[in-house]
């Protein structure tokens, strides 16, 4: 049984990955960290700040981060230095908070997806052959989230859109407004905040007096729970390097 942590275990999906996790019987999640020190489904939550020392102290396998890219570089610095296997589903990084991560797959094993769902990592290969078979189509990316998501485009709706370039030469129009002509080397991008919506992706192909939509809907958080805790019992005492959920459920 891997002995697990979560950093972000009073948010929305680091909260779902501690309720999770007390559930399951190939995971112990034994401790949880946030900006106050609290409990959460039994298990004690310590602040960000005490997060060297408390893994120190419980021998910890993996840990489950979905809290900011500032915190997150604490995190990373911890577990190289502890030897601590890292899964990472905070979004948001910038390019020298992406290779710093890469850069810690030297040392530990690192595992980081934007998405933890099973069904959305499907998605992502179907994309590709859809996009590399539809040459010509026009392409629209959309995607919706809640009300209190910080980051838009969302880091699932970057990554389908980093699997369209791999197939296709097109720039990215974040909106439209005014005069605004269609270029046929464009994808749009639109990103909606409302209410507490889970997740919803959707890639439409249009062309041919057709239209092909390829969509994932999360209908609940808890996918994105299972997905991180499945990455964490999988990446927990491999050799260092970096590694993606697609090869978990490849694996599993």
């Amino acid at each position: 049984m891997s002995r697990i942590a979560v950093v972000g275990a009073t948010g929305r999906t680091g909260g779902e990955v501690v309720d999770a996790g007390v559930e399951r019987d190939d995971v112990d999640v034994v401790v949880g960290f946030a900006s106050e020190a609290g409990e959460r489904s039994g298990v004690p939550v310590r602040p960000v700040a005490d997060i060297e020392a408390a893994l120190a102290d419980r021998d910890i396998d993996a840990v489950v981060d979905f809290s900011t890219p500032e915190v997150t570089h604490t995190v990373v610095d911890t577990c190289v230095e502890s030897g601590i296997a890292l899964v990472v589903g905070t979004t948001g990084f910038d390019e020298d908070g992406e290779a710093s991560l890469r850069a810690a797959g030297e040392d530990i094993p690192v595992l980081k997806a934007t998405n933890f769902s099973r069904g959305v990592n499907v998605l992502q290969r179907v994309v590709g052959e859809a996009v590399a078979a539809l040459d010509g189509y026009d392409l629209e990316l959309m995607e919706s989230h809640h009300n209190g998501k910080v980051d838009a485009p969302s880091g699932t709706a970057n990554s389908i859109l980093e699997t369209v370039q791999e197939e296709r030469d097109v720039e990215p129009v974040y909106g439209r407004e005014g005069h605004a002509p269609r270029d046929e080397d464009e994808i749009g991008v639109f990103a909606r905040r409302a209410g507490d919506i889970r997740g919803e992706h959707e890639l439409i192909l249009a062309g041919n007096d057709e239209v092909l939509s390829l969509s994932h809907r999360a209908e609940d958080r808890g996918v994105f729970a299972a997905g991180a805790l499945d990455a964490a019992a999988w990446v927990a005492g491999r050799n260092p390097d970096w590694y993606t959920f697609g090869e978990v459920i490849d694996d599993t």
